[in-house]
């Protein structure tokens, strides 16, 4: 299969104040752009220990601002043009629907029941007018058996998440819970998942 190199967002406000963004454009911080430009570097050293020219990927991008953001933030440590590369809306974050911009302890109040069972069915849960994993794995699975190249791709958490099991590298309940990381590179290689954090 295609090697995927993907790439979580930088931080907004919004992640560092712990509130649920789902298809909020919530823009990035100081902290959020400082690793995007990291996680560009980070990528341009796998690419050269791969023996990889930048252009001959293909980049690809969730529509929402801070994925954006970092794409072009990215792309310009890889010396490219920050603007040449391709939306695509199944890559956007899951929604939160009524949640989005609440903490956690926010939603749980607004609506404790709810809150539980999707604190214990995460996957299948989904939060008033959101959605729930299950949708988020099969859009990306769909996404993925459209790629045909190797291709760099800057998206969201959730979708990472998703992603993973779609491809069998996790569970539903090990990756509901899993944290990505911001200013880091994740590998999806044949069937191996590595992750660059430097």
């Amino acid at each position: 299969m295609p090697t995927i190199y993907y790439i979580r967002h930088g931080e907004t406000g919004w992640n560092a104040q712990g509130r649920l963004q789902g298809v909020q454009d919530v823009p990035l911080n100081n902290l959020g752009r400082r690793q995007s430009v990291h996680a560009g570097h980070i990528l341009a050293d796998l690419l050269a220990r791969d023996g990889r020219d930048a252009r001959s990927l293909k980049f690809v991008c969730s529509p929402l601002g801070r994925a954006r953001e970092s794409m072009e933030l990215l792309r310009e440590v890889l010396k490219l043009p920050p603007r040449e590369y391709a939306i695509d809306d199944r890559l956007r974050e899951i929604g939160y629907g009524e949640w989005e911009g609440l903490t956690l302890p926010e939603a749980q109040a607004k609506d404790p029941g709810l809150f539980a069972r999707r604190q214990a069915e995460k996957w299948s849960v989904a939060p008033p007018g959101g959605e729930n994993y299950v949708s988020v794995q099969a859009r990306m699975r769909d996404w993925h058996s459209g790629l045909e190249d190797d291709t760099v791709a800057v998206a969201h958490g959730g979708t990472a998440r998703a992603l993973m099991v779609a491809l069998g590298f996790l569970t539903p309940d090990r990756a509901a819970d899993l944290t990505i990381g911001q200013g880091c590179v994740y590998v999806f290689r044949d069937s191996e998942l590595s992750h660059y954090y430097s």
